[in-house]
């Protein structure tokens, strides 16, 4: 298992590729699609190994490859400087909960028995929970270091060491965000959902 990270993430490091990779994305900002076509080679074998530990459809594997990378070419001028592995990650992240709703929505459609490959994982109940409804607005309300670092170790359910090569920062960085984005987490979706004083647990 350990082999397999260190050939899938290799990318991740807060290496010299981290500064290529921001220069890469302000060129496709500025519409140019050879660099997007690296930044694709750079990472698209690790996204694809990640994305097929979670889905078993390569179809659909696939396909939402590609949408993460066509969105990278429509938002790559939305880059605010966070670690690329991440941010491409989680583009990757939400289109496979998309790619799961189109499944579900088709399923139900065509009235046919879904086979138990396509049954939401409990992993995939995260990821759209993170998506939709309260924890999702909840998410947006922490500080964005933090709410990597929840996404790293909770939607992903990484390490952390796996987490800090792939955010770039130490392990004892990754141990206190986590710390803090969870406090941070509890406290938002209190004021979301305030319970009345007094009343059942």
């Amino acid at each position: 298992m350990g082999g397999r990270w260190e050939n899938d993430d290799t990318h991740a490091d807060a290496g010299g590729d981290a500064g290529g990779d921001a220069a890469l994305l302000r060129a496709v900002a500025a519409g140019d699609a050879s660099a997007l076509a690296e930044l694709y080679d750079r990472h698209a074998g690790w996204l694809h190994a990640r994305l097929t530990r979670r889905c078993a459809d390569p179809e659909v594997v696939r396909e939402v490859l590609q949408d993460t990378f066509v969105t990278v070419w429509r938002s790559a001028a939305g880059h605010r400087g966070q670690q690329t592995g991440g941010w491409l990650w989680t583009i990757a992240a939400r289109r496979l909960v998309d790619a799961r709703r189109v499944q579900e929505r088709a399923a139900r459609v065509e009235t046919l028995p879904a086979p138990a490959a396509v049954a939401p994982s409990a992993e995939d109940r995260v990821l759209t929970a993170l998506e939709y409804g309260d924890v999702g607005t909840a998410l947006d309300r922490i500080s964005p270091e933090l709410r990597e670092v929840l996404r790293a170790t909770v939607v992903d359910g990484l390490s952390t060491r796996e987490a800090a090569r792939l955010l770039g920062i130490p392990e004892g960085t990754v141990k206190s965000r986590a710390l803090r984005a969870r406090a941070e987490l509890r406290a938002a979706l209190t004021q979301l959902n305030p319970s009345p004083a007094g009343g059942p647990a």
